[in-house]
């Protein structure tokens, strides 16, 4: 009725629920989330309903091979009950009852654990004071997961498919750490964009593919690197064969490389931050992992970061793997 977006994601460890208003709209699209946090239905035949929907969700991953294929190196890179896809499967959700997840909401959702995030025209403390006279102090503690890490490999052969989704993962360093922003620009150089050192070699002079893209999935307990390849199933060695090579020819990249790299990391930041929903994505995720203020100072974190501290990070010893192939 506003003209507005209201929608919601799940990550591994935060789920947010969002809306974009015109900003004459804000406190209605503030009043129906907090509505939703504080007086929860949860109706039991719409639950049961939305059931169905997310089984049909996972069915849509399932046979989207690109997507679903992320989903099985995450399987090899750390154990259960992580490496478990987000959304579940049919076993787990057709097992869901209602007063399973009611408890569990009431058990895991309260203001000591919400982040706030508004970008746009506000007024800061008419913000704080609506949030002061709609929120009381409750303090839940979070129950913590142990993240236990590992590496594997996994090849899963399907009927019907013409292409081979291949897709290299390593793990990586922590959210605002050095390394981590040492990881963007060696991204950047490496497999991120169409002038990268993989989509190069892979694509343009091998012409072995034709999606070439990486990934760098990141919360605050866990780090994954991703190097995703659709190609034919006979040329998949020769694909995991030059992801290693070029990494190991990191070792040979210039400052004039290094340079290149952060001017693409940080204009891509610029092309970004254009867009009010990728900023508020942004402070929330450095709000989580560390402070939101850290946002204002990634240029010069980016610009902070040496050859030899890409050069250490491109030295693997280990990686996972995840192929869905025909058969």
């Amino acid at each position: 009725k506003r003209g507005g977006i209201l929608n919601a994601f799940t990550a591994h460890e935060a789920t947010s629920f969002w809306f974009k208003l015109p900003s004459e709209h804000l406190f209605a699209g503030m009043d129906i989330l907090i509505d939703m946090l504080k007086n929860p239905k949860f109706d039991k035949e719409k639950f049961e309903k939305e059931k169905k929907v997310i089984l049909e969700e996972i069915k849509m991953y399932h046979d989207t091979p690109a997507r679903y294929v992320m989903d099985l190196v995450e399987q090899q890179l750390y154990d259960k009950p992580f490496g478990e896809n987000i959304i579940g499967n049919a076993k787990s959700i057709n097992g869901l009852s209602r007063d399973f997840v009611k408890d569990y909401f009431e058990k895991m959702y309260s203001p000591s654990n919400y982040i706030v995030t508004i970008v746009g025209n506000a007024d800061f403390e008419k913000i704080c004071d609506y949030l002061e006279k709609n929120f009381k102090k409750q303090e839940k503690k979070l129950e913590e997961k142990k993240i236990i890490k590992k590496n594997g490999k996994c090849i899963e052969k399907r009927d019907d498919l013409d292409q081979t989704h291949y897709v290299f993962a390593i793990h990586a360093p922590l959210p605002g750490t050095k390394e981590f922003y040492a990881l963007q620009v060696l991204d950047a150089y490496l497999a991120n964009g169409m002038s990268s050192r993989l989509f190069l070699e892979i694509r343009e002079k091998r012409g072995l593919a034709y999606s070439v893209k990486s990934s760098i999935n990141a919360e605050k307990n866990y780090s994954n690197y991703t190097i995703y390849v659709g190609t034919i199933k006979e040329a998949v060695n020769e694909v995991e064969k030059i992801i290693l090579e070029e990494f190991k020819n990191v070792k040979k990249m210039t400052e004039k490389d290094l340079k290149e790299a952060k001017e693409r990391v940080i204009g891509l930041r610029k092309v970004s931050s254009e867009e009010s929903s990728d900023v508020m994505n942004e402070l929330m995720y450095h709000e989580l992992v560390g402070k939101a203020e850290d946002y204002y100072e990634y240029e010069e974190r980016i610009n902070a970061v040496t050859l030899d501290e890409i050069k250490k990070l491109a030295e693997i010893n280990d990686f996972s793997s995840a192929i869905i192939m025909p058969k």
